[in-house]
């Protein structure tokens, strides 16, 4: 990965809001500093489950993940950073690509499925995600969506989607869009898309918020966000739409961890990667925040389909980084960033 793209993704990251930390519990002997890409709701409960299990305390910086990312690289090996926490495999990529990373004990990985680790071992899923279009199932029903997600570049759609344009998850999506079909369709879909004149929104919780109040009918966002929203505000007239036959809008995308090679601590990083994929971490993202566990042998939540049964497009993750940097670029020229 080149350090163009993380210059890059720094720019991405720019109307995001500076990363904050979070102090340790105190009382531990030792200290591991995360720096988390992952919003503090969705993991604060975890990080708090493994300072009482394996007195070790975390001080966690978090922000966004292109933004860390990039804090990564310009600090090189005066990072005080012990384990990048990453929204999407995309940032996990462009820092391994850094040569930051040090690698992770096969052992460590072994129950994890091979799609969502890096082939080198320098990375690894903790959590899965899929891309979905959440509809208002007063303004739509199930048969009007279209069968592929590059139909809402189409007149049709114009005024009626909203996304969140400097998530990472939707720049992930852009990067695989090029990945799988090239960087012409995806210029032709985001100029469509742009066209259509959509609502954009700071992230995927407003966007899918703004699905449920009706200023839009789609939303482009990942599957969990329904979910998270309706456990707040009630039953909502809001669902989620799978693609299939392998469309890009399905892409099934991860949050994951790597271990800098700079750590002070390896023995308390290599513990912290085992807790999170392990029995603790893979039970709680079900149950906290609706996602797919990323290990054999864990159970999705029963009101989600299969992993297995979502037809995801077939992307190697750890290629996301190569494609991430002209999806911002092209994203930066349509004007979405």
């Amino acid at each position: 990965m080149m350090a163009g793209a993380l210059v890059l993704l720094t720019l991405a990251a720019a109307a995001c809001d500076d990363g904050t930390s979070a102090g340790a519990s105190g009382g531990a002997e030792e200290t591991l500093t995360i720096y988390s890409g992952r919003e503090e709701e969705y993991v604060e409960g975890l990080f708090e489950d493994f300072e009482k299990s394996e007195g070790i305390d975390l001080e966690v910086r978090y922000g966004d993940s292109a933004e860390l990312a990039a804090t990564l690289a310009e600090e090189g090996e005066a990072s005080p950073a012990d384990v990048f926490f990453s929204q999407d495999a995309g940032s996990l990529g462009a820092v391994a690509g850094a040569g930051l990373f040090a690698e992770i004990d096969e052992e460590v990985l072994g129950s994890i499925d091979e799609r969502f680790r890096s082939p080198e071992n320098l990375w690894v899923g903790t959590s899965a995600r899929a891309r979905v279009a959440a509809y208002n199932t007063e303004a739509l029903a199930a048969e009007d969506m279209p069968d592929s997600v590059l139909d809402f570049a189409e007149p049709e759609w114009e005024g009626r989607i909203g996304f969140p344009p400097t998530n990472a998850s939707f720049q992930a999506f852009v990067a695989a869009l090029i990945l799988l079909e090239g960087e012409d369709t995806a210029t032709e879909f985001l100029e469509g898309l742009v066209a259509n004149e959509p609502l954009l929104y700071e992230d995927n919780e407003a966007t899918l918020r703004a699905v449920a109040d009706g200023e839009v009918e789609v939303g482009l966002v990942n599957h969990y966000y329904l979910y998270e929203v309706a456990a707040e505000e009630g039953d909502i007239p809001v669902a989620n739409h799978f693609f299939d036959g392998g469309d890009p809008g399905a892409l099934v995308n991860v949050a994951g961890v790597g271990i800098l090679a700079t750590t002070d601590g390896p023995d308390a990083a290599r513990r912290f990667v085992e807790y999170v994929t392990g029995e603790p971490g893979q039970t709680y993202f079900p149950e906290a925040t609706h996602e797919y566990p990323v290990a054999e042998g864990f159970n999705a939540p029963e009101d989600l389909p299969p992993l297995d049964d979502i037809e995801a497009p077939e992307v190697d993750l750890s290629d996301l980084a190569g494609t991430l940097e002209p999806a911002l670029e092209l994203m930066a020229e349509v004007g979405l960033l």
